[in-house]
């Protein structure tokens, strides 16, 4: 006599509507810093006509108006909660956008998301639960102090107003994390990302609003802002919204050291910052602790 055996456990996993597998959340993060930093690398293009915060600002506002039209959240819906969680979004897109381009005005790219990745690393130790997780932190720890060496030992020195400004970067880096968390629980879909990158746009609109006549009267000026605008904003952030819903923050923390890697990358490739060996050890540490994170989230959902 036979019978039928009940689903496994590890096949069933606790995946409620509008969540991803851990291995396609991992993609969509990693998609999602290749995007972000080859943006950073062409908005550095736009930054002797419009300077750093303008630019920043101009980009999310174009990736405002795009993403409306695309997704028409239905904010009359909302309730407070909801509201709040945007508007905090919004506020840590903007000035976690503002100050890193302020940063990389001034040091190089690889340097600045080295520096950066401060916060959302110590955000992840802060919330981790498991030895395991704090080894993945140590590890990619490592690779960005290496990062941070590589790109010092290239430079005679490293403009300190630069380095402030990314460090504060770092610390809107983590509430965006939290935030962006806390957005994604709350409000379905990308209507959130939306009205969120609308609060940053109004937000920076005092320093960018100045532009907008030289920007769009010059055909090459508004073809590299739409394109950061796509690359730096709507691509990566709704990438990440995604991938949130679907991972723990402090797995979602430690998958985002690949932007210190990618952003090594980007510099090479669009800026002409050449990688020496440590860098090359520095990638390897950090794709380690990457991988071994999405291993470990897999198994725990499991």
């Amino acid at each position: 006599m036979t019978t039928t055996a009940p689903p496994a456990p590890a096949v069933v996993v606790d995946q409620r509507p509008g969540q991803l597998g851990t291995g396609s959340a991992a993609a969509l993060v990693l998609a999602s810093c290749v995007s972000l930093q080859f943006g950073a690398a062409l908005a550095t293009e736009l930054f002797p006509v419009m300077g750093s915060w303008a630019t920043a600002g101009f980009r999310l506002a174009l990736a405002a108006v795009v993403l409306c039209l695309v997704v028409r959240p239905r904010v009359l819906s909302w309730n407070k909660q909801q509201w709040k969680a945007v508007i905090a979004f919004g506020f840590a897109l903007a000035l976690m956008n503002g100050f890193f381009y302020a940063a990389i005005a001034r040091i190089p790219l690889g340097t600045a998301v080295a520096i950066e990745f401060l916060g959302p690393l110590l955000l992840a130790a802060v919330l981790s639960r498991s030895a395991r997780d704090l080894v993945w932190v140590g590890l990619a720890i490592s690779g960005m102090a290496l990062l941070g060496v590589e790109s010092v030992l290239g430079l005679d020195s490293l403009d300190p107003l630069g380095v402030a400004f990314a460090l504060i970067a770092g610390a809107f880096w983590a509430l965006y994390v939290l935030t962006s968390a806390k957005v994604g629980q709350l409000v379905p879909g990308t209507g959130g990302l939306a009205m969120a990158l609308v609060v940053a746009a109004l937000l920076l609109m005092p320093v960018s609003a100045g532009h907008v006549t030289t920007v769009v009267s010059d055909p090459h000026l508004l073809l590299l802002a739409l394109g950061t605008a796509i690359l730096a904003s709507l691509l990566p952030y709704s990438f990440e919204l995604a991938a949130v819903r679907s991972l723990p923050k402090p797995v979602f923390g430690i998958l985002l050291s690949m932007e210190p890697v990618v952003a090594s990358i980007a510099g090479w490739v669009l800026l002409s910052q050449a990688a020496g060996p440590l860098r090359i050890v520095a990638v390897t540490l950090v794709v380690a602790a990457s991988i071994g994170s999405t291993v470990s989230a897999r198994r725990q959902r499991r």
